[in-house]
């Protein structure tokens, strides 16, 4: 599971005064970084011969639309906790499913299976979910504690 599995720092506009500055805000705009709101994670053991799941969603709005938003879930007892996780540390994330939900807005969300393999060789404890959402225009959001769980 810790391969597989393992999201924000919302940029904020500054409007100011005067036509000229509010025709600079409204044409930078679409240059602000994505934000995701609402995003929780739902972890549910594996069971006897019932597999287990993580999923995840969030809202992702960008100004120029979303290009993509990418998924790791990390144990708080790791070495990811030591350093601060940037968005190369995301490369290989793996993709969530985004479907238009308002203007600008995406709700994004992931799920992946747990066996009870997985679940025997995953560490135990607090649990994070890092996400990594890119605009179209190419501006990024990394929040390396989106959402959190606890495996047992």
């Amino acid at each position: 599971m810790s391969r597989r599995i393992a999201l924000s720092v919302a940029a904020g506009l500054v409007v100011l005064g005067g036509a000229g500055a509010g025709a600079f805000a409204l044409a930078h705009a679409g240059e602000q970084a994505p934000t995701l709101a609402g995003s929780t994670a739902r972890y549910t053991a594996p069971d006897g011969d019932r597999e287990g799941s993580l999923s995840f969603v969030t809202d992702v709005t960008a100004g120029s639309g979303v290009r993509s938003v990418k998924v790791l879930a990390w144990p708080e007892d790791s070495s990811l906790a030591e350093k601060e996780l940037t968005p190369s540390d995301m490369a290989a994330a793996e993709r969530a499913d985004c479907t238009p939900s308002g203007k600008n807005t995406v709700r994004c969300s992931y799920t992946v299976k747990v066996t009870g393999a997985d679940a025997a060789s995953s560490p135990r404890g607090r649990w994070h979910v890092a996400v990594l959402a890119t605009a179209e225009d190419g501006t990024s959001t990394l929040d390396p504690e989106a959402a959190g769980f606890t495996v047992r």
